[in-house]
């Protein structure tokens, strides 16, 4: 059975009652295709799920009831903050949508010598973008916590703020060499065509460990979803499953 999940970033409580407006309207109605009586899950971001019913609708309304609340969460122990050179058109929204169900808690959209500097003159309007690709994978993975899209910056300066972290780079160690980051991973991914020479030794000098995902080449949405399922598998919320696995065999 299909289970219809909505974000709404307002105050939830049950017994309430909410009139959804404009897109988040369209969206329950139009996409979704609620009908009086449907029930479905709501969560505001903070933490925990609501179960909710369509109580009433039309044209251009819905009016929901917030029925119970559930303390269910779907986040890694293992908190991680990407920083995410710009890739081209759907690539971008891609890594960010892909980031977002494999656990990312923060994505930094970083300016780099071979990126594509088009959307500089429309940095928060794309960010804004993200960020609503970010929600959506979370209301279709099961997350009821939503990572941040930071604005749009440039490497050095993101690079300033960072106490080291994984440095995606062909010619690095083993990714699975790594020695473990604790609670807390940072890990930076290049655009296409990689950083620049002066890019690494400048990552590198902030404690950045060069680490490769193997002997092929990959595009930047398939780097990050290999990336982030290594990280996960080896100490994050994968890691149990593999050692279930194991020791199944």
């Amino acid at each position: 059975m299909r289970v219809f999940r909505l974000y709404l970033p307002e105050a939830l409580k049950t017994g309430a009652e909410l009139v959804l407006t404009g897109e988040r309207a369209h969206y329950a109605l139009v996409v979704l295709r609620l009908k009086v009586g449907d029930c479905l899950t709501v969560f505001n971001g903070q933490g925990g799920e609501y179960s909710a019913q369509l109580v009433a609708a039309s044209r251009r309304k819905a009016q929901l009831k917030i029925v119970s609340f559930t303390r269910r969460e779907a986040e890694s122990p293992l908190l991680i903050h990407i920083g995410l050179a710009l890739a081209r058109g759907e690539r971008m929204d891609l890594s960010v949508q892909k980031a977002t169900e494999l656990g990312v808690n923060v994505i930094a959209p970083l300016l780099t010598e071979h990126s594509n500097v088009g959307v500089v003159d429309k940095a928060e309007r794309k960010r804004a973008h993200w960020q609503k690709i970010a929600i959506a994978a979370c209301e279709q993975c099961g997350r009821n916590r939503i990572p941040q899209v930071l604005a749009l910056q440039d490497l050095n300066r993101w690079l300033a703020a960072q106490r080291g972290g994984i440095l995606l780079d062909p010619e690095g160690i083993p990714f699975s060499h790594l020695p473990a980051p604790g609670a807390s991973l940072t890990l930076l991914v290049g655009p296409e065509g990689g950083l620049s020479c002066a890019e690494r030794r400048h990552a590198q000098a902030q404690g950045f460990i060069p680490a490769s995902l193997g002997p092929r080449i990959l595009r930047v949405e398939t780097a990050v979803v290999a990336a982030l399922s290594l990280a996960q598998g080896l100490w994050g919320d994968g890691r149990e499953s593999i050692l279930a696995t194991s020791k199944e065999t």
